[in-house]
């Protein structure tokens, strides 16, 4: 019915549809901002900087247009192969856009990584749309002196203040970017509100647990590689490892008496059901590998893409 209803709006000539990159420095609710809208949890989100580091697009369907929101890592001075890697996906996620959203926080007004942002942004000649994200953390008399500042900073099409926690002036940015897409015809169906796959998906639900179990400098040095993914009878066999780079790392993942890794699993397990409809079997390991973030092989198994196009030519 909803795919029916989009096609006679694409017959009419009146359906939009097209791309949007989400900038901004770490932490400051790109991803939050993206599962509000899509109304479906598609990139993790905790309160670790740098937690996003594919691209990740969300779809948006709506009567009269579909959007698809690019969710990026947070932009940095990259000086680690990881960091790298991340910058290379926010370049990725650039090319062909049709209109750029730029996000700071606005509790901590504009600083010098919002600027990196601001500055990837202007190399393009695209609609540039600036969201002044938890507005809830800063009080009204103190938002127009801010909007002023960030007007002289940069020639935005539109700069909108929202809480993407809350939802709140989200709906309205939706409505913005829609009048700046092109006319055009759906790219995904009307049901699909992601283009990562559910392995994918699986791997980065047990790692946002990992980062919020854990402290320190654990959360940026783990991974999470899904090595089996296979579904019967309504069960779902998820067989993981979960990559660390020291031997401490590792004992304060599991826990004592397992504890730990016991709570990860429980959580990754319940919410993996509630998004995918079935049973979860989940069986999680963790593995020492130094220094994986600075090796190119371990680094390359961190993107799905590459990931599907190796097992679909193992098919």
């Amino acid at each position: 019915m909803i795919d029916e209803l989009l096609k006679d709006k694409q017959r009419e000539g009146s359906f939009r549809s097209g791309f949007v990159a989400i900038l901004g420095r770490p932490n400051v609710g790109k991803s939050t901002f993206v599962n509000q809208l899509v109304g479906h949890k598609v990139a993790i989100v905790t309160s670790r900087p740098q937690t996003t580091r594919n691209r990740i697009q969300g779809i948006v369907n709506r009567h009269n247009a579909q959007v698809v929101l690019i969710d990026t890592p947070g932009i940095h001075r990259a000086e680690t192969p990881m960091g790298r890697l991340m910058m290379d996906e926010v370049k990725l996620a650039l090319e062909g856009v049709d209109v750029l959203a730029v996000m700071i926080d606005a509790s901590q007004g504009l600083r010098p990584q919002d600027r990196l942002a601001l500055e990837r942004a202007r190399r393009f000649q695209l609609p540039v749309i600036l969201l002044l994200n938890k507005i809830d953390r800063i009080s009204k008399p103190a938002l127009l002196p801010l909007l002023d500042f960030c007007s002289r900073e940069g020639q935005f099409a539109e700069m909108i203040p929202i809480c993407a926690l809350s939802g709140d002036g989200v709906e309205r940015v939706l409505d913005r970017l829609i009048s700046y897409l092109p006319e055009g015809e759906a790219y995904f169906p009307a049901d699909q509100f992601t283009d990562q796959p559910e392995r994918f998906l699986a791997a980065e639900i047990i790692r946002e647990k990992c980062m919020i179990a854990t402290r320190q400098e654990i959360p940026q040095a783990l991974a999470v590689l899904v090595e089996s993914f296979e579904e019967a009878d309504r069960l779902l066999r998820i067989h993981a490892i979960i990559l660390v780079e020291r031997e401490g790392q590792k004992g304060i993942l599991i826990g004592h008496g397992g504890q730990t890794m016991k709570g990860i699993g429980t959580a990754a397990r319940v919410e993996l059901e509630q998004i995918l409809g079935l049973k979860v079997f989940l069986d999680l390991r963790v593995r020492v590998e130094p220094d994986w973030r600075g090796k190119s092989r371990f680094l390359r198994q961190l993107d799905w893409r590459r990931q599907l196009e190796q097992l679909n030519a193992q098919e």
